[in-house]
């Protein structure tokens, strides 16, 4: 299985990043570091020229996107759990991913570059500030979603929903949001970044679940 996840630590790659450690599967990680502008080097942008990540090669397919990767990895791996198999159960799973990259990322993203959305400083403090309120109200959703989990989002086994909304959780922090203000979320990320397979990403990309400062 030529399969290979081009991650940034601590970014949303995190996500497919530690649905493959939990699958079992043969890949081959490779770092970017986004501070070191790696994510615009001319053989990164010739895999993805949006310069983002993540990215998965498998074999001599490249694929981009959070959700597209997660739902090839889905289709490749399905017993791994990345999402429930069939029914209303994989419905309300794919729901809550697209929500919560279509809603909730994008959200954080006005909270830490707001300089993509206006080159006005003082537009980019109200954008920052704004955002920051929202975020907060966003993750008390997901901490309503996590306070049902049984015992994780999508059912019995963990799934990328558990993955996301502990990188979710943990981006609160640069926004100075605590996460044990949340405290259904904060427990399922320690018990989801507990799991053997998943502790090897977390040790890969070296995270430390609460960042906050306050």
């Amino acid at each position: 299985m030529a399969l290979k996840l081009f991650f940034a630590p601590g970014a949303c790659s995190f996500v497919p990043h530690a649905m493959l450690e939990l699958a079992g599967a043969e890949f081959e990680p490779a770092s970017v570091k986004l501070h070191k502008g790696e994510q615009r080097s001319a053989e990164y942008l010739a895999l993805n020229p949006r310069g983002q990540v993540p990215v998965l090669v498998d074999g001599g397919e490249v694929v981009t996107q959070i959700v597209t990767i997660l739902l090839h990895l889905d289709a490749k791996l399905p017993e791994a759990g990345i999402l429930p198999a069939t029914g209303m159960a994989r419905t309300r799973a794919l729901q809550t991913l697209t929500w919560m990259n279509n809603t909730v990322h994008p959200t954080f993203t006005h909270v830490f570059m707001p300089q993509k959305f206006t080159d006005d400083e003082a537009a980019q403090k109200a954008i920052r500030g704004f955002a920051v309120e929202r975020y907060r109200e966003l993750l008390g959703e997901i901490e309503a979603l996590a306070a049902q989990a049984a015992p994780w989002m999508a059912g019995e086994k963990p799934s990328a929903l558990d993955a996301y909304a502990l990188t979710l959780l943990r981006w609160g922090g640069y926004a100075g949001i605590n996460p044990t203000d949340f405290p259904a979320t904060w427990d399922l990320a320690q018990r989801f970044a507990a799991l053997p397979a998943v502790a090897r990403a977390v040790e890969r990309e070296k995270l430390q679940l609460n960042v906050y400062q306050g």
